[in-house]
C-alpha cells in the first residue's frame, strides 16, 4: 500500500514539474507577448491590414486550387461586368463567377405571352475575345393547355448578344487602362539623344 501512495506522490510531483517546465518553455519562446492597446488596432479591418503588412497570416499554398488558371475578382473582370450590364434587362437566376456561368430566368417581353426565353452565357476565358464566351438561348413555347416545349434557339440574337458583350468589355477595358495611366502617369517614350 505504501508503494502505491509513494508512486502516486511521485506522479503528482512529475505532473507538476512537467506543467511548470511547459509554462517556462512557452513563456521563453515568446508565444505570450504582452502588448499595449495603443500599439494594436481595435478595428478588424485595421488588424487584417496590419497582419498583411507584417507578413502574418495563414496560407495553404496551392492546396485546394483547381486547375492552373488565374482568375480575377468579378468586379475587375471586364467580360463578366460587360455581360452583367448587357443582360440587365432580364432577371438573373444564377451568376456563378467561380464556375464562369450566368443564367437568366425565363423572360418574356409581353405579360401574357406563351413564349419565353432563357439566356445562358458560359465564360471560356478571362480574355476579351470572340471564343472567350459562349451564348446560348433557349426558347420555351407553351400551348393553350400549358404544355410547354423547350428548344435551343440558334439565331442572329446569339451573335448580337455576344458582340454587345465584347464591345462593352472592350470599352470597359479601355476606360480602366486610361484610368490607370492617369493615376500612374502616362506611357511616354523618351527619344535617345545622339551624341
Amino acid at each position: 500500500m505504501q508503494i502505491i501512495t509513494l508512486f502516486n506522490k511521485l506522479m503528482n510531483i512529475r505532473t507538476i514539474f512537467i506543467i511548470i517546465f511547459s509554462l517556462f518553455l512557452l513563456n521563453s519562446c515568446g508565444i505570450y507577448k504582452r502588448s499595449d492597446v495603443k500599439d494594436n488596432p481595435i478595428n478588424d479591418a485595421d488588424k487584417r491590414a496590419k497582419n498583411i503588412d507584417e507578413g502574418k497570416g495563414f496560407s495553404l499554398g496551392g492546396l485546394g486550387r483547381k486547375g492552373s488558371g488565374t482568375f480575377e475578382f468579378a468586379s475587375s473582370n471586364e467580360m463578366w461586368r460587360a455581360t452583367i450590364e448587357t443582360l440587365d434587362f432580364v432577371p438573373l437566376s444564377s451568376a456563378d463567377y467561380g464556375g464562369g456561368i450566368i443564367i437568366s430566368d425565363w423572360y418574356s417581353n409581353e405579360e401574357n405571352s406563351l413564349e419565353s426565353y432563357k439566356i445562358t452565357v458560359v465564360f471560356l476565358s478571362n480574355e476579351i475575345r470572340a471564343d472567350g464566351l459562349d451564348v446560348k438561348i433557349h426558347k420555351k413555347k407553351c400551348g393553350n393547355n400549358f404544355s410547354c416545349k423547350v428548344v435551343e434557339q440558334t439565331s442572329s440574337l446569339n451573335t448580337e448578344i455576344k458582340l454587345a458583350i465584347l464591345k462593352k468589355a472592350a470599352i470597359l477595358k479601355t476606360n480602366a487602362t486610361k484610368k490607370r495611366v492617369e493615376e500612374n502617369g502616362s506611357y511616354r517614350v523618351t527619344p535617345i539623344k545622339k551624341k
